[in-house]
């Protein structure tokens, strides 16, 4: 017996793709190390914004900082409980905004416990800037373009 995926709406592909990124929360980041070597790993977004910029905090000191300064295009891919997923390609900036730094830090209390202030040295927001947003309904195996706002 075949599997049949559910129709998706062309007009509800943003509101899918946001509700796929709230239920699984916690993305896989993709990176290319400077020997062309894929790293993939977990990460906690601290903030995404109706226009799929995603903003990420880090330490100076792991890996994937070095990694994104050698070339900042990243994916993030989301899946939710449902097997429905949610990529993102784009490409990585740091953030340097006072402002938005407290604002996203006064929002997230784990930074404070783990990294005390954001004046700590080793701290870095970055925001991934969409360049490309694509959303699969479980067993479509089809990939739909979520247009960007």
């Amino acid at each position: 017996m075949k599997l049949q995926p559910e129709a998706v709406n062309p007009a509800k592909l943003h509101e899918l793709a946001h509700g796929v990124i709230q239920n699984a929360k916690f993305p896989m980041l993709a990176t290319v190390d400077p020997s062309g070597q894929p790293r993939v790993r977990p990460v906690s977004p601290v903030r995404v914004d109706d226009d799929f910029t995603v903003y990420i905090a880090n330490l100076k000191s792991y890996q994937k900082t070095h990694e994104i300064s050698v070339n900042p295009k990243v994916e993030l891919a989301y899946l939710d409980s449902s097997h429905d997923q949610v990529r993102i390609s784009g490409e990585v900036r740091r953030v340097s905004d006072g402002a938005l730094i407290e604002e996203i830090w006064k929002k997230n209390p784990l930074l404070t416990h783990y990294l005390g202030s954001p004046e700590n040295p080793e701290f870095i927001l970055y925001q991934v800037i969409a360049q490309s947003v694509r959303f699969m309904k479980e067993w479509s195996l089809e990939y739909f373009e979520v247009p960007i706002r």
